[in-house]
This record gives structure tokens, sequence and C-alpha cells, in this order.
């Protein structure tokens, strides 16, 4: 393999670097482009309220639960080829999503295209790391690899709010046809194959722990319409033992996709709990925003998209700057301060109500939700790879993306629940100012837990280690 990449010219490596860019700003976008459609979504296709989560959760649990068995795919059966049939999947089911006349078959068809994802995604990283090299080649490449996400979550958010108001919600996902068929015919011509690798795919655990928080997300929001009665109880139990059944088969698998060893590191444990939370509370951030700016607010979808802008103008910029901030203050400082701004942030938004003013309710705490992002994503990630060993470094990155995943699937689901809680008796835009307020008064609580996480874990590693470290701040977005 390192002969072919060697004659890889110039120009087929700009041709293979913009398959890889616009591939994962396909991934990207459409996470955000959904985003300010869903109170059309909502109405059109007969979600209830709380159903309405798992336009998100459908996607982001096939997502996180199979990311690791696709990276694991890629080093078995070659990564050209499963990037093809990665986006082949997410292509199909963007169609089909494009096309749903019924709730059951969009959910069918996201969390079919959340599995495209999972196969497409550590496929693209690994394109770039094989058909670049080391030095500053790289790291260009990965720049603007990083940058296309941040970019991308902030024009997914704008276009989808467009594109809902003047055409349908639907357009945001049949313009993948024609992308997907592109990119699919240039990765034939442009992209050489990677050598295969001996070894066995752990479908038993990539099954169970899919289920086990698919089950754990149904359950908290069926409370939310059903209420805690002894079935959602059943399902709640059933989904903590399928995740039990799912260590059990991590500590026999003889080539787990989780190895339970990435957790004996107090750091990195801290630092998945940790994301999983402010995942969680981030997510919830830009679902009931949605909702309030249009349903309480009487925003149109354009304009929603517009009124997020706050959110995100500062994000890319000020996550381009942690490492020097790091270099300066120290870690510990920059991760802390980030989440002390994201606390402040979500209790300020949680007063939002009815006849509240958008610039002082909204768009100003937006804008410290989007320095609260750029500043403890990046030291996140970093303490969730610290100290891992070379052999470990890929499933390390895999945990990260995952606890990524799944905190938006399973704490936004907890957030749908407890914002359901007293809501009996209220209707139309009372009823979602409601929910709004108390859901991000429990995502205020899950970022001062996720504080508490890090001044227990991280910030006391971070103080052994030697002062601060230069590091790579990739651009991440919770959109």
């Amino acid at each position: 393999m390192p002969k072919r990449q060697a004659t890889t010219g110039p120009a087929n490596k700009t041709a293979i670097l913009a398959i890889i860019l616009v591939s994962y700003v396909m991934i990207v976008l459409d996470i955000s482009v959904v985003l300010t459609g869903l109170p059309k979504i909502h109405h059109e296709l007969g979600f209830t309220d709380a159903g309405l989560a798992w336009v998100q959760s459908a996607y982001t649990l096939t997502f996180g639960g199979f990311l690791l068995l696709g990276a694991r795919a890629g080093d078995i059966l070659g990564r050209r080829r499963m990037f093809i049939i990665g986006m082949a999947i997410f292509t199909l089911a963007s169609v089909a999503i494009g096309a749903s006349q019924s709730s059951a078959w969009m959910l069918s068809w996201r969390a079919i295209q959340g599995l495209g994802s999972a196969i497409l995604a550590p496929s693209t990283l690994a394109l770039l790391q094989i058909n670049f090299e080391e030095g500053e080649e790289r790291v260009r490449a990965v720049s603007l690899y990083s940058a296309a996400a941040g970019v991308s979550a902030t024009v997914g958010l704008i276009a989808g709010g467009l594109l809902a108001d003047w055409l349908s919600w639907r357009a945001g996902f049949l313009i993948n046809l024609p992308i997907g068929i592109a990119m699919i015919l240039a990765a034939r011509t442009c992209i050489p194959e990677t050598a295969k690798q001996p070894g066995a795919l752990d479908v038993p655990g990539a099954l169970s722990s899919t289920i086990g928080m698919s089950g754990l997300v149904y359950g908290f929001i069926r409370s939310a319409q059903a209420g805690w009665d002894t079935t959602t109880i059943v399902i709640l139990v059933i989904s903590i033992t399928l995740l039990g059944l799912f260590i059990l088969i991590e500590r026999r698998a003889r080539q787990p996709i989780l190895p339970l060893r990435l957790f004996s590191d107090l750091e990195r444990s801290g630092a998945y709990g940790a994301r999983v939370l402010y995942l969680g509370a981030m997510v919830g951030f830009f679902f009931f925003t949605t909702l309030y700016l249009q349903e309480v607010a009487g925003l149109r979808p354009a304009l929603t998209g517009l009124a997020f802008v706050p959110a995100t103008m500062l994000h890319v910029p000020i996550a381009m700057i942690v490492p020097r901030l790091i270099q300066r203050f120290g870690r510990n400082t920059v991760l802390v301060t980030g989440m002390v701004v994201g606390i402040v942030a979500m209790g300020w938004l949680s007063r939002a109500g009815i006849g509240s003013n958008y610039w002082t309710a909204i768009a100003m705490p937006m804008i410290l939700i989007g320095i609260s992002q750029g500043l403890v994503l990046s030291p996140l990630t970093s303490s969730g790879v610290a100290r891992v060993d070379h052999a470990d470094a890929g499933a390390a990155s895999g945990a990260v993306n995952v606890a990524h995943q799944m905190g938006s699937s399973v704490g936004l689901s907890l957030l749908i629940a407890i914002a359901a809680i007293g809501s009996a008796g209220l209707t139309g835009a009372e009823l979602t100012a409601y929910r709004v307020s108390h859901a991000f008064e429990a995502g205020t609580v899950m970022l001062m837990a996720t504080l508490v996480i890090a001044l227990l874990t991280i910030v006391p590693a971070a103080t052994r280690r030697a002062p601060a470290e230069t590091e790579a701040a990739p651009t991440e977005s919770a959109a």
C-alpha cells in the first residue's frame, strides 16, 4: 500500500481530498439540516411531541452503535470498498426519507441512514490519513477536514430552514442523490483501494450495544407519553441488561470493538462520561431551541436557521485558537472555563418563555453556547485519547465518537422525559414553552454534573502531567 500511495500525484490527491471533504460535509449537513425542519416534519408526518426526538435519535443511535464496527470493517475489507458501500446506503436512505409518508417509514430509514454514516465516516478519515503523508501535507488536509465540520453545521441549520420554508424539508434529503452518485463514481475512479487485513467483526458486541441503547432511549421517550408504567420500566430493565451483556461480550471477544482496557485510565473514563452529558445538553439545546423559536416565538423555518447564527458564529474561531489558549493558560483552565460558560448559558436560556425578547433571552446566551463548545470539545477529545497505546489509538478515537453519538441520543431522550413532567393540561405555545424551560433547567444540571466529573477525573490527571502541551484543536459541533 505505501508504494501505491507514493505514486499518487498532486492532481489525484486534490481529487481525493475533494471527495473526502464533500462526503464528510454530507454527513454533518444531514445531522443539522433536519433540525430547523422539525416542526414541519412534526405536523406533516404525525409525530407526537415526544416521538419527534426519534428523528435525531434513530440516526444517532445506529451511527454511534455501528461506528466502531464500521471502522473495523474498513480495516478488514478495504477502505474504498466500505466508503462506497457506506455512501450507497446513506444515499439510498436519504431518498427514502425524502419520500416519507409516515413517521414509521421515516424513522426506519433514518436508522438505516445512520448505519450508512457509521460505515462512511471512519472511512473518510482513514482515507485521508492513508493518502496524505504525515507532516505539512496531512496537517493541511486535516485542517480542511476539521473546518468543514464546523462550517457545515452552521450552513446546515440555515439551509435546513431555508429549504423547509421555501421548498420542503424533503429537499435537504433528496439533494443527496446526485451528490452521492457522483461521489461513488469519483471514488471508484480516483481513490486507490487499501490493503485488506485479517481479523474478525464483533457483530454481537455491536448489536447488543445498539439494541440496548435504543431500548434505553425508547424507554425515556415513552415515559414522556405514557408515564412510568410497567411497560416502560420493563423496557429500561431489558435495555440495561443488554448493555451489561455487551460488557461481558467485550471482555471475552478476541477482537472487541470497544476494548474495556480503555476505561482503566481515570482521565479517559471521565472524558467519555463528561462527553456523553455535555453532548446530551448541547443537542437538547438545538432540539428545544428550534421548537421554541417556531412554536413559541412564531418564527418561520428560514428565520429559525438564521436565528441560530449567534450560537455558531464564534464556535469555529474559538476552536481554532484553543491550542494557543491551552499553551498560555493550561488545558484545565480552558476546559473548566468552557464548562462554566455553558452552565451560565443554559441556565440563562431556561428563563425564556412566551413573549421573551429574542436578543436578550436567546441570542446572547446562544453566543455563550458557541464559546462553550469551542472551548470544551477539543480538550475533552484530547483527554479521551490520553496515554493510549498505539494499538488502541483507533479504538480510543472511536470511543470518543461513540460517546458523542450516545450523548446525542440518550441525553436528548432523557431531557424529553424530564421536560414532560408536570405538563399535563397545557396546550399549544404554553406547553412548548413549559417543556423548553424545563429541558434547559435539566440541561443546566447535566452541565453541572459534567463539570463535577471533569474536576474529579480530568483536572487531577492533567495537573500531574507536564505543563500545557500544545495540541491540534479539531473543530467539532454538537449539531
